[in-house]
């Protein structure tokens, strides 16, 4: 058998009989399953079968930030049917299993990404080492696709680690850096990187002297949690905190504990059976479908330009931040954490430098409890933060962003005070909600330098940067913007100028029509429940007590001043503001704060503030549409209005942003699911029942005539 011409592997056999596969998908980064590298691997365990010369197997990457980074998700997407679904799994089981079955020792030897069907392939063989390197990632994140691991990783890990520990990670899709994961069981031994390779032939050679790898021996603990009433009872808490996060939205965690229940009292056999029928169905459900979009849209956003020239963007070695407030210190979080820059803060008073300091002390404590970095590496980080009262220092930063509150003449002073720095090359950024950014680059000397660049609370948290340019926002100072989000780790959509941008002026409409259905007399915890249920992460009038009232109402006049009425409040803020009912941060809002208990209750006084009962009966389904067709139609009204230049952006920016459910696909693919048509009846039968507010856009009319989606 000629293995020379293999594409993705190269070999190499050694004088004590020790068969080394160097893994290296050709142009690519990332190492991925895909059907070449399949049928190779099925050749390589054929001649290791056959060749008595193979005394035993080492399976190592020749890449250096990935082993096996999963499955090629492009295989997946053209499945139509559960029964080719299940085909792919059988397939993996097969080849799996041949190792795993082997007499001959295999050993993974893992640096870098190994997920999903990566580490399915360390599974099968016999030992798995792994190097300490930061990159060395473990973990099957299927979950996350709408998928089950269906590799054998569904069936396999519970019966190789403690089974709460293998749900907390099959239901929530960690990634473990190598030494959690060792601590979990999910690895044998973690080395420096420098002796991986070395290490791995020691332990080969160990192996072939002994005859085999000795049977790992699993704790009396673990035995435990696998007989049949214990086992029942873990699953059935794991399914009640399923539901209760997820609502029944999302078929694939419930699929994961049915295959366990199921299968981990039966013999692997069986249960890699059912693995593979849950892993078909799967596939073709609408739900993972959805996900799967969303995967290749988040990845082609990685390497979006953005900008018709290629331009080299200025490197980000010096970032400044005006204003030191929650959101402040959570930029200047990302910006030291993931970015790896030197942030000086300025505020006008001590208390908000202080602020960011505790902010970020917090942040690396935890950091440091957790045992993702030493207290010596959470030191140096925290080094890399210096401040002021004045601009000391911003003279040598490459970007500024300011986040400070809605006013557009602080903003001008901020320009102002920057541009009298005299470095040209100097990017200015607001962190404003919502006021267009060719307001705040009005008097500005250089408005080429000028953009926004708007982040979302809490910033280490939301992944979303929504970069706003103006029309005069150079190339330079753009491309600038989007490379120094992406390496804060964000996913980051560039809109173009307009009251509220995108990401708020669909949420502003949604938020609208829930205080509207409050004001009718709709019960607050049943309007915030009803679109819970519907998949969103909270509900809006829960949302509004977090962002904070007083935020809300700097934007909204904004909005009303530039759309008029269709963004018209009712009235409702004012009256809130004036009761101190600023939300959580005061605990005082729509909901109760002074008691950690009862945090999930309204605060029933608030509908004798608001002079309301909150006894109206209206079904779910009502609700949903009040508020959600406000939102869909606002969307179409921005890609009209070429606020945003592809329906991907706006999908992403939804969900993203302020957490449209991903199931759905985010606004744009949802009305192509229900149907333009149907979305323009329901808009037209709200606009008569219930307010010239929900007229439908004119591109969603036009699109309806011509039966047309926004994905062709």
């Amino acid at each position: 058998m000629n293995l020379s011409i293999m594409k993705n592997f190269s070999t190499a056999l050694n004088d004590a009989g020790i068969f080394t596969i160097i893994i290296d998908v050709p142009n690519e980064s990332m190492n991925v399953l895909n059907d070449t590298m399949i049928n190779e691997f099925e050749q390589l365990t054929d001649e290791i079968e056959n060749n008595d010369a193979i005394k035993a197997v080492i399976f190592i990457s020749g890449k250096s930030s990935s082993f096996i980074a999963g499955a090629d998700i492009k295989m997946l997407q053209k499945v139509e049917t559960a029964m080719d679904g299940s085909a792919i799994s059988l397939s993996a089981h097969q080849l799996f299993s041949r190792i795993t079955n082997s007499s001959k020792p295999h050993i993974a030897a893992i640096n870098g990404a190994c997920l999903g069907g990566g580490y399915e392939l360390a599974l099968a063989c016999h030992y798995r080492l792994a190097s300490d390197d930061r990159s060395t990632k473990v973990g099957l994140p299927e979950v996350m696709l709408g998928l089950l691991p269906g590799g054998t990783g569904n069936s396999k890990l519970p019966r190789l680690i403690n089974l709460a520990t293998a749900l907390d990670l099959l239901l929530t899709g960690k990634q473990l850096d190598s030494k959690r994961a060792l601590r979990a069981g999910m690895l044998d031994e973690v080395v420096p990187n420098t002796i991986l390779e070395r290490t791995a032939n020691l332990k080969a050679k160990t192996f072939i002297e002994k005859g085999g790898v000795p049977e790992r021996k699993r704790s009396l603990k673990d035995k435990l949690m696998t007989l049949p009433g214990i086992k029942d009872f873990i699953i059935k808490q794991a399914r009640a905190q399923v539901m209760s996060k997820t609502h029944g939205n999302y078929p694939a965690p419930l699929a994961i504990l049915d295959v366990i229940q199921k299968g981990l009292n039966k013999s692997i056999s069986e249960a890699l059976q059912l693995e593979a029928t849950r892993f078909g169905e799967l596939t073709v459900s609408p739900e993972a479908k959805q996900l799967i979009n969303i995967y290749f849209a988040t990845t082609a956003l990685k390497k979006e330009s953005f900008i018709k020239r290629k331009i080299k963007p200025n490197t980000v070695i010096n970032l400044g931040i005006l204003g030191g407030g929650l959101m402040g210190a959570g930029i200047a979080t990302v910006s030291i954490d993931k970015a790896n820059t030197n942030v000086r803060i300025k505020d006008i008073r001590d208390e908000g430098i202080i602020s960011v300091y505790q902010y970020l002390n917090k942040f690396y404590q935890q950091r440091v409890k957790r045992r993702i970095l030493s207290k010596e590496d959470a030191r140096k980080k925290m080094n890399q933060l210096t401040s002021a009262l004045n601009y000391k220092g911003f003279e040598n930063c490459d970007l500024v962003i300011e986040a400070v509150f809605e006013d557009v003449k602080l903003k001008h002073k901020m320009i102002c005070d920057i541009e009298s720095l005299e470095n040209e090359e100097t990017v200015f950024a607001s962190n404003t909600s919502s006021i267009p950014i060719t307001e705040i680059a009005a008097h500005a000397k250089l408005p080429q330098n000028i953009l926004g660049m708007h982040y979302f609370s809490p910033v280490e948290k939301m992944p979303l940067l929504e970069v706003i340019k103006h029309k005069q926002t150079s190339d330079k100072a753009l491309a600038t913007a989007i490379e120094f989000g992406r390496q804060q780790g964000k996913t980051v959509i560039v809109v173009n100028d307009g009251a509220g941008f995108y990401v708020n002026r669909i949420l502003a409409p949604y938020l609208n029509a829930a205080l509207e259905l409050g004001m009718e007399g709709v019960a607050f915890d049943k309007i915030d429940k009803a679109l819970v249920n519907f998949g969103f992460p909270v509900g809006p009038i829960k949302l509004l007590d977090e962002v904070g009232l007083d935020v809300g109402s700097k934007i909204l006049p904004v909005l009303e001043t530039a759309f008029g009425e269709r963004m018209a409040g009712i009235g409702v803020q004012q009256t809130l503001l004036d009761k101190g009912r600023l939300g959580k941060k005061v605990n005082k809002g729509f909901y109760r704060y002074d008691d950690v208990k009862l945090s999930k209750k309204i605060d029933n006084s608030i509908y004798q503030d608001l002079n309301i009962t909150g006894s109206i009966d209206l079904p779910e389904k009502a609700i949903v549409e009040r508020c959600v067709y406000r939102m869909l139609n606002e969307a179409a009204l921005c890609l009209d209005d070429k606020i945003i230049d592809q329906v991907r952006d706006g999908d992403i920016g939804a969900i993203f942003g302020i957490g449209f459910p991903p199931f759905l696909g985010g606004p744009f693919r949802y009305m192509d699911a229900l149907g333009i048509s149907y979305v323009v009846d329901q808009l037209k039968q709200l606009e008569k029942n219930v307010s010239s507010k929900y007229k439908p856009a004119a591109i969603l009319i036009t699109m309806a005539e011509k039966e047309k989606s926004f994905y062709s």
